[in-house]
C-alpha cells in the first residue's frame, strides 16, 4: 500500500526519477554519452542502483586509504568508474572514455543533491516523520553521490 512519502516503493520510485532525469541531462550536456531510447535509460536507472547499492560500499571499502589520501577524490573515481561500467554493460547507452564518465557521474550527482534539496529530502533521509538514517538496501541508496 502506497501512503504518502513514507512509502519505501515511491521513494525508490522517486529516486530513480531523479536519477533518470539526471543522465538524460548528462546525455544531453556531456559529449560522449549517448542512450537510444527510454527502455535503455530504464535499465541504466536500474543498473546504476544496483551497483550503487552492491559494488559502490564494496569499493570504498576496498580503496578507502586512498580515498582518505586523495581527501575524497577517490569517491569521484569511483562514481566515474560505476558509470563507464554500465556504459560497457548496457546496450544502447555509450560512455566513450573516462572523462566523459567523470562528467556524467557529476552532472547526475549534482541533480540528485539538487532536487533531492528542493523537494525536501536530504540526500539518505527518509520520507517525512523519518528519520535521517538511510534505509538498508537498494531501495534506500542514493544512486551517485557527491
Amino acid at each position: 500500500m502506497v501512503r504518502g512519502m513514507n512509502s519505501p516503493l515511491l521513494g525508490l520510485i522517486l529516486r530513480w526519477l531523479v536519477l533518470a532525469l539526471g543522465v538524460a541531462l548528462a546525455a544531453r550536456l556531456v559529449p560522449g554519452i549517448h542512450y537510444t531510447d527510454g527502455e535503455t535509460l530504464f535499465f541504466v536507472v536500474v543498473l546504476l542502483s544496483f551497483f550503487n547499492a552492491v559494488l559502490r560500499p564494496l569499493l570504498v571499502l576496498f580503496t578507502l586509504p586512498f580515498i582518505l589520501l586523495s581527501l575524497g577524490l577517490g569517491l569521484v573515481v569511483i562514481n566515474a568508474w560505476l558509470f563507464l561500467l554500465v556504459g560497457k554493460l548496457v546496450t544502447g547507452f555509450t560512455v566513450d572514455g573516462f572523462w566523459s564518465a567523470l562528467g556524467g557521474a557529476a552532472i547526475v550527482g549534482v541533480t540528485n543533491f539538487v532536487l533531492n534539496r528542493m523537494i525536501g529530502r536530504p540526500p539518505g533521509a527518509g520520507g517525512p516523520g523519518q528519520s535521517g538514517k538511510k534505509p538498508r538496501g537498494a531501495a534506500g541508496a542514493d544512486v551517485i553521490d557527491v
